[in-house]
């Protein structure tokens, strides 16, 4: 499964590779600063590479998907479920499966059109019992009734994002590791 290489990955990918910060602030488990570093000097330079909503949903999800891994908080991206494509499941398919209480969904729907977006959470909610369960990443602040995260250079909040997800995982069990203590 391979996936075709995106632009704004690549060039998220590049700045972390080059970084000489990043290295040192994932060794201190500082997530928020390694997010605050990669916003405040990729931001401006993904908005220029394609359409706002998209690029900043793929910026996002390249982030989410680099973070987890060094955070060592076990996920699954990009899923395919009960017809519905997952952007990330935390831990896995299985534990949602098995027991939705302990299982995040976290969807970065790509748009700031309230109508999709509450759309795409009505679809989940048929997968993910649990409602508080999903959370929801978005480029702007859209009043919506979940947990959501802001990814944008003027209104982040989306620098919390790992540690509220290892908070979620070490009070539900999910996080064998327990490697951020919260």
């Amino acid at each position: 499964m391979d996936e075709e290489i995106n632009p704004i990955k690549e060039y998220l990918f590049d700045y972390i590779k080059n970084s000489e910060t990043i290295p040192k602030l994932i060794v201190e488990k500082r997530f928020d600063h390694i997010i605050d570093e990669i916003i405040e000097n990729c931001y401006d330079k993904i908005l220029t590479m394609g359409e706002k909503d998209e690029s900043v949903g793929v910026f996002a999800t390249g982030m989410l998907h680099y973070l987890l891994t060094n955070a060592l908080i076990t996920s699954q991206r990009k899923v395919e479920y009960m017809g519905e494509e997952l952007d990330i499941v935390i831990p896995d398919i299985k534990t949602l499966e098995k027991d939705s209480k302990k299982t995040l969904l976290v969807c970065i729907p790509k748009s700031s059109d309230i109508t999709i977006i509450n759309e795409k959470i009505s679809k989940l909610e048929k997968i993910q019992l649990e409602k508080e369960n999903i959370w929801v990443v978005l480029s702007e602040n859209i009043p919506i009734e979940k947990k959501s995260f802001i990814l944008s250079k003027d209104n982040n909040t989306f620098s919390k994002i790992i540690f509220e997800i290892a908070q979620f995982t070490n009070v539900h069990g999910t996080n064998k590791f327990k490697i951020l203590r919260i």
